[in-house]
């Protein structure tokens, strides 16, 4: 089977244009000199509160913001376009030490090319990569035996023909036999993913299924010609955007059949016998490996899931299902291997453990333990024709291990442990249940990453699918620390930094945390970081509770109502860099991306003093009212819901909107939208900005950076896109954390 895993489909949420660019070319032009005697330009004024009270549980909640969550309101419009044209003028001040900075980032950005979501397909290798030269990702193939790589989709070439919109391909699947790929493609950062189909030769199918986001194909049918795929239905006049991410169905297609014709074969309101709430997400999954046919009920962004087993051919709503874990078993994985079911559980384990069970037997509770919880976090299971293949890590440090298998598909509890080249994160391992061996990413913080290949023998071969990075790091290491957080909790934090650096607190430094879904911030490797590091800079990554750093326990430790464990760590690592002379609350910046934009909110409206400067990167910054956008139902799992007393306090304490107090010095904060964005609703940004205008006397700025053409965490964002948005938050950060270059800019004269 090819397996499945929830943490995959988790980590799975101005003035116009050109008043824009002349404000910036102008500023550019003219130079510091130019610049300072109108710096800092004059902020937009704030559009004038208008609160709305809500009262949960006997508190009240007063929103001064609340009608910017209407995005369509001209007020609202103007707002975004007036704050972005603002935060393009700064930045545009900071003249020559930014275009060169651009120029270094652009430069290192153009080293190497970058391969992502590596599949196995018969006899072909299937991968994303975006050459040093590509604006965006294109989909190639390779045979396994070698010789040259094609292009089968570029998304370059579909902008071109429709005046220059950017395309970004969400995901893709290859047939089991690699005839066929199936994919999904999306503009502007959207996610609003189209699925088509592709043969290996490039001819490319007319098949066309809109309203597939996320995932959208789950698995092809061994006929090569048919294949699962989740949809989501159109709203209905009148429904609430909040139904948008609602009611979704896997159906079946069929190569040339048109879409609406595609039997609905598992989801909500499909199969009496099988329960679906609004927002759970149906996986339907053909086994390679023993030919049998697996219904997935996730629900949101829940680790855990329910599970069942075709009992007949999955091709109709009238497809028999028979339960085989439930979310109570806490199964995160599941893969087969001739006989054996296999499940991942952290059941009474942390770290998680094996267990085995039967086709004759289909049920967790009918299984024993195969491998049992150690210190190692057992991250997936790869079946091969040779055996299964284990991927575990301990801390951030990867291990893979092969377990030989009797013909039945049983473990016979030999193990042969793969001798990796150098210490760092396992990624991305894939099998071929017909072909033995694995194939593996393998990276460290100051080591390039390169895509292995692991033999029946333990030994390890480069696939040279991917180059190393041209860049010399032999100045450069790394440091894995603890720092104690308030309950005296020890939290993991590691520190990347320039050999031989002087501890005297002067360095600017980059804190980066998220913490949520137990999602780790695994050792990796970044030639653009050298940008900031080769000017003395220190970066460092906060291993909060919410990631799964230690196992589950760790993620439980930070959601819901221990969520507020998340910012007191990252605080506490925040305090042990200014502790140990790696930097002072003058020269240290917080950064949290998306979910991580409770970790970074709520840190400076707790410890405002504690940062001079911080990114609030398309972050979930407005937690009680993120329920009510489209992506927030699936997210109740993780933060909690405004309709029960213990989710209100929770989300009321994560909330950092709520958490901004007039009158106190903030340190700078950037915070960044795309305007697409499908998870992170760009209004949550924009109530946060209002409320950190209106009430910092740091005289620091407060930016919101628009992006029009992308969507969250500008994943889907270009090559130049990413580009420009790295170059403006090092330049902001460097030269609100004291760097020389920015010293000619005055960094604290901003009034609001």
């Amino acid at each position: 089977m090819t397996r499945w895993g929830t943490r995959t489909f988790v980590f799975m949420i101005k003035t116009p244009l050109f008043l824009s660019v002349v404000a910036s070319a102008l500023l550019a032009a003219t130079g510091a000199g130019l610049a300072q005697q109108n710096f800092p330009p004059s902020p937009p004024p704030l559009p004038s509160p208008s609160p709305v009270s809500d009262t949960y549980f006997g508190t009240t909640v007063t929103d001064p913001y609340r009608f910017m969550e209407n995005m369509s309101d001209p007020t609202v419009v103007n707002f975004f376009k007036e704050q972005n044209a603002y935060t393009r003028s700064v930045l545009g001040a900071l003249g020559p030490a930014r275009d060169q900075l651009f120029n270094r980032i652009s430069a290192l950005d153009k080293t190497v090319p970058t391969v992502a979501d590596l599949q196995i397909a018969g006899a072909y290798y299937y991968y994303l990569k975006q050459e040093p030269t590509a604006n965006s990702a294109k989909l190639y193939v390779r045979r396994r035996s070698g010789g040259a790589e094609r292009i089968l989709v570029d998304p370059d070439r579909l902008a071109a023909a429709n005046s220059g919109k950017h395309y970004t391909i969400n995901y893709f699947t290859p047939s089991i036999d690699g005839s066929y790929v199936a994919y999904g493609i999306s503009e502007g950062g959207s996610e609003n993913a189209v699925i088509h189909v592709v043969s290996v030769t490039g001819r490319q199918l007319p098949d066309s299924i809109d309203r597939s986001l996320f995932v959208g194909v789950t698995s092809w049918l061994p006929d090569g010609k048919s294949f699962y795929y989740v949809r989501f239905p159109e709203l209905k006049p009148g429904e609430p955007e909040t139904m948008k991410e609602t009611r979704a169905v896997n159906y079946l297609h069929v190569l040339g059949r048109d879409p609406s014709k595609d039997p609905a074969v598992f989801g909500y309101d499909v199969n009496p016998s099988v329960h679906f709430e609004l927002t759970d997400f149906p996986i339907v999954q053909y086994s390679e490996a023993t030919h049998r046919t697996y219904g997935v009920i996730v629900h949101g962004v829940k680790n855990e899931f329910d599970a069942y087993l075709a009992t007949s051919p999955a091709m109709s709503p009238g497809t028999s299902w028979k339960q085989i874990a439930n979310t109570g078993d806490d199964v995160t994985s599941i893969t087969d291997a001739g006989e054996t079911i296999y499940f991942l559980t952290h059941k009474d384990a942390s770290t998680f453990k094996v267990v085995a069970s039967t086709f004759a037997s289909p049920d967790i509770n009918s299984g024993h333990v195969v491998i049992p919880a150690s210190k190692e976090v057992i991250e997936s299971l790869s079946p091969a024709s040779d055996g299964l293949y284990v991927q575990s890590r301990e801390g951030g440090f990867g291990r893979v291990r092969k377990y030989v298998l009797t013909p039945n598909g049983m473990l016979t509890g030999k193990a042969v442990i793969a001798s990796l080249p150098f210490q760092g994160t396992v990624a991305g391992m894939q099998t071929d249940p017909t072909v033995p061996g694995a194939v593996f990413s393998l990276t460290s913080w100051t080591r390039s990453s390169q895509i292995y290949r692991v033999n029946p023998t333990g030994t390890i071969t480069n696939t040279n699918l991917k180059p190393l990075a041209p860049v010399d790091m032999s100045a450069y290491t790394s440091s894995e620390v603890e720092a104690k957080s308030q309950d005296g909790t020890m939290v993991p934090l590691s520190i990347v930094y320039k050999k031989g650096l002087t501890l005297d607190g002067s360095h600017s430094t980059y804190l980066e945390g998220y913490g949520s879904y137990g999602i780790v911030i695994n050792p990796s490797f970044s030639t653009t970081r050298l940008a900031w590091l080769e000017r003395g800079g220190v970066f460092a990554v906060c291993h909060v509770r919410g990631s799964g750093w230690f196992g589950e326990d760790w993620h439980r430790a930070g959601m819901i109502a221990t969520k507020h464990h998340t910012w007191e760590d990252f605080i506490a690592c925040g305090q042990y860099l200014i502790d140990h002379k790696y930097t002072s609350s003058e020269h240290l910046a917080g950064e949290g991306t998306s979910a991580g934009g409770i970790t970074i909110g709520r840190a400076i409206t707790s410890r405002p003093d504690l940062f001079v400067a911080a990114l609030d990167v398309v972050g979930e910054s407005n937690a009680l009212r993120s329920e009510f956008t489209p992506n927030g139902p699936p997210n109740v799992p993780e933060f909690g819901t405004v309709k029960d007393e213990t989710g209100f306090k929770a989300l009321a304490d994560m909330d950092a909107y709520q958490h901004v107090v007039k009158g106190t010095k903030y340190p700078a904060v950037m915070l960044i939208t795309g305007y697409n964005d499908p998870r992170v609703s760009s209004w949550e940004l924009a109530k946060m900005t209002a409320a950190l205008q209106a009430a910092t006397t740091s005289g620091r700025p407060i930016l919101l950076r628009v992006d029009y053409d992308a969507g969250h965490g500008f994943l889907a964002a270009s090559r130049k896109q990413s580009e420009e948005l790295l170059t403006d938050e090092y330049s902001f950060l460097l030269w609100q954390t004291g760097d020389p270059a920015f010293a000619s800019v005055p960094s604290s004269v901003f009034k609001y």
